[in-house]
């Protein structure tokens, strides 16, 4: 019985094609939360996929109605060897984006799973179906190889992560002393910061949507008769979002500027940020001037423009639009006061003349920031565990560039929280040819069961 074997019994786990297979069922089930269609697919993973697969290794399982109407279910499984022992928290989500069936080349499809130049296609292979699927094999071959897990663990796995985790907060607050109390968590999604380096990150960029819009009269009317008397709303907001930001995107309203804590700071020295021969070239004259990139991602704010519509972009008619809307997003870190991002852009506009802009705050999931110290002993075990297990020091983000439903974790529930993830950024997660790298997936299997055999060792640390 060893450590070693452990890892064994996981890299066997994907050598005999056993991954591939459980990776296979999974994705056959159309669990897209974005489809009303497909609704019944969510409870159909948790039921009849995960619950038995879960059981088999020694957990007790509950499906949890969501207290939000028409949004998916969660499942909690626990496995309790010590009550005074320590116990780790571990989620994932069961639900993808859409299909997008038609989009995919030919050979694919987004419910299947096929295996091609080291690549598994299929919706779900590296969001979230392929990350958890990974960790619930490393700990049936810790189980396998020690008969037990050496400390409890708790499973949450939510049904709505692409909807913006509907009903997630409450569920988590209701069970935080209970089903879901926990001294740790560890958990998987989101990329690594390059496929060949393992990595942690400990939180999330937070997310706020606003949306913009300037209505200025009911109807279009012809720009040769009027054009020069009446006012354009779609050059009104232009100007007014080009106060937002400067020309290279540097923000420009002074509560969107956050702190940058020297541990953060120090955390992100040794990260570089490379373009990849599947992902797009960085532009290196882009952002906060100062900053590295590394830290323009994971240690600043961001505005984002997603839409921008006036008129009729389809089929441009000669007329003075009534009207213009800009779908916008703040992405933002720990230090941005959350509940003031649209109160101080309103002053801002104010300020710069546009009182005629109107700004709103849309429910489209928004997520707050969250990030725990880079300088915490539960961090610095985690580094100890992966460089232990491959040979080399993961990279160490404070968060994610993205944002996850982090802060519910270890905001409200006080955890520290600790991601591991088994994806890449080029990916096409939420795309056409979604994959998960095969190199990644084996490898993901060897950390995972060193990490859980170390925490079945490892009960003095602080929790």
């Amino acid at each position: 019985m060893s450590r070693e074997n452990a890892i064994a019994r996981a890299q066997l786990y994907f050598d005999d094609g056993a991954f591939q297979d459980d990776l296979t069922r999974r994705v056959a089930i159309p669990s897209t939360s974005q489809d009303p269609a497909y609704v019944g697919a969510l409870r159909d993973y948790l039921e009849n996929e995960l619950v038995g697969s879960l059981e088999a290794l020694g957990f007790s399982c509950s499906i949890l109605e969501n207290s939000v109407a028409d949004a998916g279910p969660f499942l909690i499984a626990e496995r309790i060897e010590d009550p005074a022992a320590l116990t780790v928290l571990t989620y994932g989500h069961g639900d993808t984006v859409r299909g997008q069936d038609d989009a995919w080349r030919d050979g694919l499809e987004p419910w299947r799973v096929v295996l091609e130049d080291g690549r598994f296609y299929g919706r779900g292979t590296a969001d979230n179906k392929g990350q958890h699927t990974i960790n619930l094999g490393a700990l049936a071959a810790l189980l396998a190889e020690r008969g037990k897990l050496g400390f409890n663990l708790r499973v949450l796995i939510e049904t709505g992560e692409e909807k913006g985790s509907p009903g997630l907060r409450y569920i988590c607050n209701r069970e935080k002393d209970n089903r879901l109390k926990a001294d740790l968590f560890i958990a998987s999604d989101g990329p690594r910061l390059t496929a060949d380096r393992p990595t942690i990150f400990l939180g999330a960029r937070g997310v706020k949507s606003i949306d913009l819009a300037v209505s200025l009269r009911d109807g279009a009317h012809h720009s040769g008769n009027w054009g020069g008397l009446l006012a354009n709303p779609g050059i009104i907001l232009a100007h007014a979002l080009a106060t937002i930001t400067d020309a290279r995107g540097t923000i420009q309203v002074p509560e969107w500027r956050p702190p940058l804590p020297e541990t953060v700071r120090v955390a992100l020295e040794s990260i570089e940020i490379e373009s990849s021969a599947h992902g797009p070239a960085i532009d290196p004259d882009w952002g906060e001037p100062g900053l590295t990139p590394s830290q323009r991602v994971f240690g600043w704010n961001s505005f984002e423009i997603l839409a921008f519509t006036t008129g009729r972009p389809d089929a441009p008619v000669n007329a003075i639009p009534a009207d213009a809307r800009a779908h916008c997003q703040l992405r933002y870190v720990v230090g941005t006061d959350a509940a003031e991002i649209v109160p101080a852009l309103r002053h801002h506009l104010d300020k710069a003349g546009f009182p005629m802009v109107e700004v709103a705050n849309p429910p489209r999931g928004d997520l707050g920031a969250s990030r725990i110290d880079p300088d915490d002993p539960w961090v610095k075990w985690s580094i100890a565990s992966i460089a232990r297990t491959t040979g080399r020091a993961p990279a160490v983000l404070p968060n994610l560039g993205g944002s996850l439903p982090n802060d519910i974790f270890s905001v409200d529930m006080g955890l520290r929280t600790i991601w591991v993830p088994h994806s890449y950024a080029a990916c096409s997660q939420h795309a056409p040819d979604e994959h998960m790298l095969a190199s990644v997936a084996r490898e993901g299997l060897e950390i995972m069961a060193g990490l859980f055999w170390d925490l079945g060792e490892t009960p003095t640390l602080p929790r």
